[in-house]
């Protein structure tokens, strides 16, 4: 396969092919312009292009000088036949192009490389530096091995090559260099070079494997690197996502707090819904959940800031629909776009925890269980004709109050769409609220609670949906059974 390389330093005039084999003197170059590497019609051979003044291509042979034609025009080509692909030595990977940066003074050597390279079989496109500032301007990002020659000017030993690791960036690093010195070939090793050639001992197959594996070393150690700086983000997310979620703050011992969360998103820990549980000074506890369209992490992070500033004025003492009114003015002002809108639902519980007042904007009413949960009662859906639009709609929009009797022991499970539009069977039926009370009075009857309650419902809507649910899923559940706290304190005893 070809090898194209490049270098500098070209001189005007005369330039001079020198091998180990044969050596030929070329003519001037043509002028104008500059010498393209589709002149050079060699397959298999080595050519070089010297950018600096102007580019030409040589083509090398492993022949002696009486098998080479030189043209009487004055063209830089020698021509001669390329081995068929049967002789051509086998090189791991030979199928996939290597670009290198060789990095030695001596042209003999560079040569060479070249020659060996081209016995092995590998595509391989090769930029020559003569010293470390020369490898400088020459490295590129698709650079994938630097063979290096320690003792090039310059390049002091093991300082010189802790130069050229330093320089190398995701790019391999292989020493072949003709100090036979196996004490330093260990330390170039240790100090972080993919491996250590001697000259007089290596040959193209020996070279090519040394570079093919060089190079896949250090892209398995690139992924690995990679992979575990993802593992490190992903958790540190994580932590940052569940950390975002929020913590809620009741003293009531008689009150049972449960919850599930469940972006839509892929991977994700935080959607477009969101939900706070809040008890202020005076004994009342305050609930909220809200959906924000869209499911993306714009949605999401917006989702966090509603819920921050709701729990803000709440503890500020504000509620009802001068809160809503305040939480649509945030809503407009941190929004991307005048599209985005916010369905909220929330509830303030009376200190007696016997009522309660609501207040929908644009949101699915919340279940309501009478008697205590794991006991026989009626499941019904709140009330929806006292509502206001979803947040972010309406200028000056209004949220009417809705007065709720709880009851002694009651259950309240407030949640998003993604919980009741759901499809039922093989057609375009929605589940909807409606569907959803039939659920939670069957799983009422089987004296699912708490969060087995929340569970069971997820469960029976994607039965009948036949999949996972597609949308960002929240639920809050809120019971109270007066005294039962107590009960269990005593007969479990200390």
């Amino acid at each position: 396969m070809p090898i194209r390389t490049h270098s500098g330093g070209a001189r005007r005039g005369k330039d001079t092919l020198r091998s180990g084999t044969y050596g030929a003197t070329l003519p001037p170059l043509l002028e104008p312009g500059p010498w393209r590497l589709g002149q050079c019609r060699c397959p298999g051979a080595v050519r070089r292009t010297r950018p600096q003044p102007r580019e030409y291509a040589v083509c090398h042979r492993p022949l002696p000088v009486p098998s080479a034609r030189l043209p009487g025009s004055p063209v830089s080509t020698l021509s001669h036949q390329t081995p068929s692909h049967q002789t051509r030595p086998f090189a791991p990977g030979a199928e996939d192009r290597a670009d290198l940066l060789l990095i030695d003074a001596d042209p003999s050597d560079v040569l060479m490389v070249e020659k060996m390279l081209a016995e092995s079989g590998m595509d391989v496109e090769i930029a020559v530096a003569s010293d470390l500032a020369a490898a400088r301007r020459a490295l590129t990002r698709r650079t994938q091995c630097i063979i290096v020659d320690l003792s090039t000017p310059g390049i002091d030993r093991l300082d010189g090559l802790r130069q050229v690791l330093a320089l190398s960036g995701t790019a391999a690093v292989v020493v072949l260099t003709g100090l036979d010195d196996a004490h330093l070939g260990v330390q170039a090793v240790a100090a972080g070079a993919e491996d250590y050639l001697v000259k007089q001992e290596v040959d193209a197959p020996l070279l090519a494997r040394a570079v093919r594996y060089a190079i896949e070393r250090k892209r398995s150690e690139e992924t690995e690197r990679r992979l575990v700086e993802a593992r490190i983000l992903g958790r540190e997310n994580a932590r940052l996502e569940r950390g975002l979620l929020p913590v809620p703050l009741i003293d009531d011992p008689s009150l049972k707090h449960h919850t599930r969360y469940r972006p839509g998103r892929r991977r994700a820990l935080l959607g477009g819904d969101f939900y706070d549980t809040v008890q202020t000074e005076g004994g009342a506890v305050h609930l909220m959940i809200g959906d924000v369209c869209g499911h993306g992490p714009d949605e999401a992070a917006l989702g966090v800031q509603l819920r921050m500033a709701w729990r803000t004025l709440v503890l500020a003492g504000h509620t009802g629909e001068q809160l809503l009114g305040t939480l649509d003015s945030v809503l407009g002002h941190e929004r991307r776009s005048e599209e985005i809108f916010t369905t909220l639902c929330m509830i303030t519980i009376a200190p007696s925890r016997r009522t309660a007042r609501m207040h929908l904007a644009g949101h699915p009413a919340p279940l309501l269980f009478r008697g205590a949960l794991g006991e026989d009662g009626e499941v019904a859906a709140l009330p929806e004709y006292a509502h206001g639009p979803a947040l972010g709609l309406l200028p000056g929009a209004e949220w009417p109050t809705t007065e709720i009797d709880l009851g002694e022991s009651w259950g309240l499970m407030l949640y998003t769409d993604g919980l009741i539009e759901g499809k039922v069977g093989e057609g375009s039926d929605r589940l909807g609220t409606d569907g959803l009370v039939g659920l939670a009075r069957a799983a009422r009857r089987r004296g699912a609670t708490g969060r087995a309650l929340i569970d069971d419902l997820v469960t029976q809507v994607e039965r009948l949906n036949g999949d996972v649910l597609a949308d960002d899923l929240a639920v809050l559940l809120l019971s109270r059974r007066p005294g039962h706290d107590l009960e269990s304190a005593l007969t479990k005893g200390p």
